[in-house]
């Protein structure tokens, strides 16, 4: 295997050699690049959804629903739950995508103080298209990686994101 180019997290690791010698730096090799990608594939991410008139946000509450199954109904709670939330938080985003027509919120049947958030044919056929959109960019990038390496860095990322008790 060929050495890999040194990138911006090896030249803080070695500036921290030169001040700190007695740190062990391994973690923040691993994490500083780890948030790194996150940052650059949230900004590619941004800008896929971006064509669909939708922030990252907004494609979450999409996905979400879209993930539930049909009828793609969800609690404004659940939603809420499942991306961790607030319930003004939520709220501002159900505005916006129940004025673009991506969703409708209804009386929830089953509780006369609750209500339901519905996907609508349209939201449906977006969610539909951006997720797709979205998994071109992050395939794209996967391309570095031959698919079993692909594969081991998926399986090592669970370890330690099951490590940490997420």
């Amino acid at each position: 295997m060929q050495p890999q180019p040194a990138d911006s997290v090896d030249a803080i690791i070695e500036q921290w050699a030169r001040v700190r010698p007695d740190l062990d730096t391994r973690a923040m090799e691993v994490f500083g690049r780890i948030f790194r990608l996150s940052r650059a594939m949230g900004d590619r991410m941004e800008k896929a959804y971006k064509a669909y008139g939708i922030s990252r946000g907004e494609f979450d509450v999409l996905a979400t629903l879209r993930r539930s199954g049909e009828p793609y109904t969800l609690s404004p709670r659940q939603l809420s739950g499942t991306l961790m939330l607030t319930t003004g938080g939520m709220t501002g985003r159900l505005d916006k995508l129940e004025r673009a027509g991506l969703l409708r919120r209804s009386p929830d049947p089953h509780d006369r103080r609750g209500l339901q958030v519905t996907l609508t044919e349209e939201g449906l056929r977006l969610i539909d298209e951006a997720v797709g959109a979205g998994l071109a960019q992050e395939s794209a990038a996967l391309t570095a990686l031959d698919p079993d390496r692909a594969g081991q860095l998926a399986g090592l990322l669970r370890e330690l994101l099951s490590a940490t008790g997420e």
